[in-house]
C-alpha cells in the first residue's frame, strides 16, 4: 500500500503532480492550434493544412475539365461543391470561410445570381440559431447551466461513483442541447466537468490507484466524461427541431418536398424513443471501451456542496435569464400543445403556427435580456450587445453556407441527377436500402464536415432518389437528417469533439476509437428506429 505519510509526501512532493493545476489552470476551450502538439502531430497538421491550399482548387478545376454529362451550371455547382469539401477537410481557412469562398465562386461562376444564393441567409432559420445563441450566451455567463449541473450531482449518491456522474453529466448534457446549441452547452458545463475531474484525479492520486507524477489529462475516467459530454450533446440535440442545424435543415426540405407538416410535438414524439435508445448505447458504449479507473467516489459531494455554497443565490441576472429562456421554450411549445387538444386543423392552432414561428420565437425571447434589467439604476440589462456579439457566428454563417448548397443542389438539379446516379448505379431499390444508404452515407459526411453541410447535402439527394423510385421519402429523409448529427471519430466532426479535444483529456485514439464504434451502432439503431417512429406518428406516406 502507497505511503501517504506527511513526511512520504514531503519527499515526492517535487515528482507530485498539482491536479488541478493540470486540470483546471488553463482555459476551458482551446483550439487545436492551441495545443502542444508532439512534433508528428505537428507534422501532420501542417502537411494537411498546406494540402488543402493546392488540393481544393486543383479538384475543383479538373473536375470543371472533366467531360461529365451534366449541364453546365450543375457541372459548375459540383465543381465548386467538390473543393469546399476538401478546405472543410483539410482546413487550410477556418471552416465558415471555406464555406463562404465556395458561395462566392457560385455567384463569380455564374451558376445563379447573388440574390438568389444568399436568400438563405434570410431564412427564419438563421435568426432561429441567432436568438438561441443569445441565449446561450446569457447562461453561460450568469451560470444557469452549472447551477443545473450541480443540483443533478448534489441529488443523494450520484456523486458517489464515477459511472454515475458520467451518466449524470450526459443526461444533464442531453437535456440542455436539446433547446439550446449543441456548441454551447458542452462549453457550459465543461468548466463543471473539469472541476469534478480534478476532485476525481486528486482521490485517485491520494490512495495511490496512480503514480504520484501520473498525467491526470490520461485518465480513462477522464476520457469518459470528456466523449460522454461532446456525445451526449449530439444526441440530445436529436429531440427537437430546434436542437441541431440538420434537424431545421431536414425538416425544411421534407416539409417543402412533400407538402407535409412536421410540428414540434411530433418531432419529439418520434425523436425520444431514438435518443433514449442512443442515450442507453452511448453509456455501454463509453464504459466498455473506457473503463473508469475507479468506481466508488468520497469527496465529489463534499466538492458539490461547496461550489454551490459558493455560488450562493441567483442573482437578478441569472434570474432574468431564466425568464428569458422559460419565455422562449413556453413560447416554441405552444402551438405543440395547442395541437395535442384542438389538433392541427384547428384555427387556433393555425394562428399560433403562423404568429410564433421558431425563429421570430427565439430573437424576441433574447430581446427580453435586453429589455430586463440587471440593475435598473444604472440602466444595466441583463446581457449588454457587447457580451452578446461573443455569439459562434462562424457556426451561423457555417449554417447559412449549409443551407445555400442545398438549396442550389435542388434548384440546379444536381441533387436530382446524383440520386437517380445513385439508384441506377449502386443497386439501391428498396426502401430499407435506400434508408441505410441514406444513413451511411450521412454519418461518413459528418465525420469530414460539418453536420450541417452533411444533412444539407445529403437530404436533396435522398429525397428525389425516393421519388424516382416512387418509394416514399419520409423515412430516408428522416434517417439522413438523424444521421447527419453523428460523427464522432474525430475533433473537426463536430464543435463539441474540438471542445472536449482541446481540454486534452481525451487522446485522439480514444476518440476514434469510441466515435467508431458509436458510429456503427448508431446507423443500426437509426435504420431500425426511424421507420417504426415516422409511421407512429403518422408522417409516412
Amino acid at each position: 500500500m502507497t505511503d501517504t505519510s506527511p513526511i512520504s509526501w514531503a519527499r515526492d512532493a517535487s515528482r507530485r503532480t498539482d491536479v488541478r493545476s493540470a486540470l483546471l489552470g488553463g482555459k476551458t476551450f482551446r483550439s487545436l492550434s492551441e495545443q502542444k502538439l508532439s512534433p508528428r502531430e505537428e507534422k501532420f497538421e501542417r502537411a494537411r493544412q498546406t494540402a488543402g491550399f493546392f488540393v481544393a482548387p486543383a479538384i475543383a478545376i479538373l473536375f470543371a475539365l472533366l467531360p461529365v454529362n451534366l449541364e453546365p451550371d450543375q457541372h459548375l455547382l459540383a465543381s465548386v461543391l467538390l473543393g469546399v469539401i476538401v478546405l472543410w477537410i483539410c482546413e487550410p481557412v477556418p471552416i465558415p470561410v471555406g464555406g463562404l469562398i465556395g458561395v462566392g465562386a457560385i455567384v463569380v461562376l455564374g451558376v445563379a445570381p447573388a440574390g438568389d444564393v444568399l436568400a438563405p441567409f434570410g431564412s427564419t432559420t438563421i435568426f432561429t440559431f441567432i436568438g438561441a445563441f443569445i441565449l446561450a450566451q446569457a447562461m453561460l455567463k450568469h451560470g444557469i447551466a452549472q447551477r443545473v449541473a450541480l443540483f443533478v450531482l448534489s441529488l443523494p449518491g450520484v456523486g458517489r461513483s464515477t459511472y454515475r456522474v458520467i451518466i449524470a453529466f450526459g443526461v444533464i448534457t442531453c437535456v440542455l442541447s436539446a433547446f439550446v446549441s449543441n456548441t454551447a452547452t458542452v462549453a457550459m458545463l465543461m468548466p463543471t466537468a473539469l472541476g469534478i475531474l480534478a476532485v476525481i484525479a486528486q482521490l485517485m492520486q491520494d490512495r495511490g490507484i496512480v503514480k504520484e507524477d501520473f498525467d491526470p489529462l490520461r485518465l480513462r475516467v477522464g476520457a469518459a466524461l470528456m466523449l460522454m459530454l461532446a456525445y451526449g450533446a449530439s444526441v440530445g440535440g436529436l429531440l427537437t427541431p430546434v436542437g441541431s442545424p440538420p434537424n431545421l435543415i431536414g425538416r425544411g426540405l421534407i416539409e417543402e418536398a412533400m407538402g407535409i407538416r412536421i410540428s414540434f410535438a411530433q418531432w419529439m414524439v418520434m425523436a425520444f424513443p431514438i435518443c433514449l435508445g442512443m442515450f442507453i448505447v452511448l453509456a455501454a458504449t463509453m464504459f466498455l471501451l473506457n473503463r473508469p479507473e475507479v468506481r466508488r467516489l468520497d469527496g465529489v459531494e463534499d466538492y458539490v456542496r461547496e461550489q454551490r455554497e459558493a455560488q450562493g443565490p441567483m442573482d437578478r441576472a441569472a434570474k432574468n435569464t431564466i425568464i428569458a429562456f422559460g419565455v422562449t421554450i413556453t413560447l416554441w411549445l405552444l402551438p405543440a400543445v395547442v395541437s395535442l387538444f384542438a389538433g392541427t386543423d384547428s384555427e387556433l392552432y393555425i394562428f399560433m403556427d403562423d404568429r410564433l414561428d421558431e425563429g421570430i420565437v427565439a430573437v424576441l425571447g433574447a430581446s427580453l435580456l435586453f429589455i430586463l434589467p440587471k440593475d435598473w439604476a444604472k440602466r444595466e440589462p441583463t446581457l449588454t450587445w457587447s457580451e452578446a456579439a461573443k455569439i459562434d457566428w462562424g457556426t451561423i454563417l457555417l449554417f447559412g453556407t449549409g443551407i445555400i448548397f442545398g438549396s442550389m443542389l435542388a434548384d440546379t438539379g444536381l441533387a436530382e441527377t446524383i440520386g437517380t446516379g445513385a439508384s441506377e448505379n449502386l443497386g439501391v431499390t428498396s426502401l430499407a436500402a435506400i434508408t441505410v444508404f441514406s444513413a451511411v452515407l450521412a454519418v461518413l459526411i459528418s465525420e469530414t464536415t460539418s453536420n450541417t453541410a452533411a444533412a444539407a447535402v445529403i437530404v436533396p439527394i435522398v429525397i428525389p432518389l425516393c421519388q424516382a423510385m416512387e418509394v416514399d421519402p419520409v423515412v430516408p429523409a428522416m434517417a439522413a437528417t438523424f444521421a447527419a448529427s453523428f460523427g464522432f471519430m474525430l475533433p473537426v466532426s463536430t464543435p463539441q469533439n474540438a471542445i472536449v479535444y482541446g481540454t486534452g483529456a481525451v487522446p485522439m485514439v480514444r476518440m476514434i476509437r469510441t466515435g467508431a464504434v458509436f458510429d456503427v451502432l448508431g446507423i443500426i439503431l437509426i435504420v431500425t428506429m426511424v421507420p417504426v417512429m415516422v409511421g407512429l406518428v403518422g408522417l409516412s406516406g
